[in-house]
């Protein structure tokens, strides 16, 4: 079995060279990137009773990226001391995040390959999929290997997207065909997931959930901020029991 849809690979491939463009095909992820760094950052503090006061907060976890693109995630999170992997199943986009990250003499560490080709020895005390669940070819055989991978006790993210009415029309006719931030044909409406169908995945496969926020846009301020409405755009946080 493979949790890799070789379509969505071939796609984001031959973006994998903008990863580190503010305002090109990744601007929205760009926009986004502080709201998800501050949130994985407040909640790993809270949740593992770690250091507030400190520059480096998260050192010493280990966290993996689950289709980390070019490593918008993985570098500030090593800056605030993580140890850091991330995993990719696009050559190109590693190739890109092994790049960037020596550049900022950053040390990450980038493999290419999906998570049910991990060695099950390595075991993480986060694991983060942040706009990726909604990509895979089969979602309970990828929380299954993801729950390989994690420590008991461990915590898991997932960003993404709800399936109704409002996220069609907010996240694809009106992102990708209407505002233009995606490209046409960056999401498949069939594979966005209710928060509930996305918790019983979770509970099939040993993660009770932790919980719910929704994240909305400010076309004001032009930033993403937290909100109780997961209409469309929500992370949940799951605990491996």
């Amino acid at each position: 079995m493979s949790t890799v849809d070789k379509k969505e690979v071939e796609k984001f491939s031959r973006l994998a060279k903008d990863w580190w463009n503010p305002n090109g095909k990744f601007k929205p992820l760009h926009v986004f990137n502080p709201t998800r760094v501050e949130f994985i950052k407040e909640k790993l503090i809270s949740y593992f009773n770690l250091d507030l006061r400190s520059n480096e907060p998260l050192k010493n976890l280990k966290i993996l990226d689950i289709g980390c693109g070019g490593g918008l995630l993985c570098e500030p999170l090593t800056r605030l001391g993580a140890k850091m992997t991330g995993i990719d199943v696009s050559k190109n986009n590693i190739e890109v995040a092994k790049l960037h990250s020596n550049k900022m003499n950053l040390d990450i560490n980038y493999i290419c390959c999906s998570p049910e080709n991990m060695n099950f020895k390595n075991k993480y005390d986060v694991i983060l999929n942040m706009e990726v669940i909604e990509h895979v070819l089969d979602v309970n055989f990828f929380i299954k290997n993801c729950s390989k991978l994690i420590k008991s006790n461990g915590i898991m993210f997932v960003a993404t997207i709800n399936k109704n009415l409002k996220s069609y029309f907010f996240a694809i006719l009106g992102a990708e065909y209407i505002l233009r931030w995606l490209p046409i044909g960056t999401h498949d409406w069939n594979k966005f997931l209710t928060p509930q169908e996305l918790e019983i995945f979770a509970n099939n496969n040993n993660f009770k959930l932790d919980e719910l926020v929704g994240v909305k846009f400010n076309l004001l301020s032009n930033t993403w901020e937290r909100s109780k409405d997961f209409s469309v755009n929500y992370i949940s946080t799951f605990l491996k029991s």
